[in-house]
């Protein structure tokens, strides 16, 4: 296991601090300069799961409220809104300086058989033959400014490798289509609740990006205010994330300042493992009133 691995693995392991009160660190993981999106989701899914000892999430609803601030932990506040004889409901409020910046609702469910079927996984181009978001960088680092170019090469616990990748800087507008396959492998032998919170803090990667391909967008270009305004996940199948995971998004709308997000994860052997839905903000940068 890398430093880098088991850092994030302690970044999503939320203290407690009393029955249904836990702290989870502000910095860390994908970026040092904010709290990433993700993080946030997956420290208010890891301290539901320590009210929640016997049942695996089914779906998580989440809405970004505002941004937060790595400079200090979160705490998350869990409300034990129901525990039924099939399903467990749990509300989590994360709050930094005294105000709300993200409220999830997560939902459990006891194993059940039923009926299956499930639509196929796509089929890409498999990750080996595709270059790591590291070598991208890399190639990209001299036209990045270079007081930016530090944290924009700092490697990431996640390995993740586009299927498509764009221009950073100069993007030409392209179909909102996008495949990336992705993993972690210190996640390899983690419980089942701890799968699920890695892969709840890393679908939160590229996804908004898929709004912006149509239009010639991306986070680099300077050119749109971008922000995730909620985010939705179901589980729908055991998951190794230590092993390779095809992430397949689109963007059906824009309008209105935002764009609509969807997403399906499979797993490397095709089983479709969870299913993903955003709305995020995408504002012209000469018009910047709050959010």
């Amino acid at each position: 296991m890398t430093d880098m691995e088991q850092e994030l693995l302690d970044l999503l392991d939320v203290e407690r601090l009393e029955v249904d009160l836990f702290r989870g660190i502000g910095s860390g993981g994908e970026t040092r300069t904010r709290i990433y999106g993700g993080q946030v989701i997956a420290q208010a899914l890891a301290a539901a799961y320590r009210t929640v000892p016997d049942r695996l999430c089914h779906s998580l609803h989440a809405y970004f409220i505002r941004p937060g601030d790595p400079a200090i932990p979160v705490i998350y506040q869990v409300d034990r809104a129901r525990d039924g004889g099939s399903f467990t409901t749990r509300r989590v409020v994360a709050i930094q300086h005294g105000r709300q910046i993200l409220n999830l609702s997560a939902s459990f469910h006891v194993a059940e058989d039923g009926w299956s079927h499930q639509h196929p996984m796509p089929d890409v181009a498999p990750p080996e033959s595709l270059m790591s978001r590291e070598e991208i960088l890399r190639a990209e680092a001299e036209r990045i400014p270079e007081n930016l170019r530090e944290e924009f090469l700092r490697r990431r616990p996640i390995d993740f490798r586009e299927v498509d990748p764009r221009d950073l800087l100069e993007p030409k507008p392209t179909g909102d289509r996008n495949h990336l396959w992705f993993r972690m492998m210190a996640a390899r032998g983690q419980s089942p609740q701890v799968q699920h919170i890695l892969l709840a803090y890393a679908s939160d990667m590229n996804l908004l990006g898929s709004s912006l391909r149509p239009h010639g967008l991306t986070w680099f270009g300077r050119k749109a205010m971008t922000a995730s305004l909620d985010h939705a996940m179901w589980f729908h199948a055991p998951i190794n994330f230590g092993d390779w995971h095809l992430y397949t998004m689109d963007a059906p709308w824009t309008g209105g300042g935002r764009g609509f997000n969807r997403g399906t994860i499979y797993s490397r052997d095709g089983r479709l493992v969870a299913s993903v839905a955003q709305e995020g903000l995408m504002r012209p940068l000469r018009d910047k009133p709050g959010a």
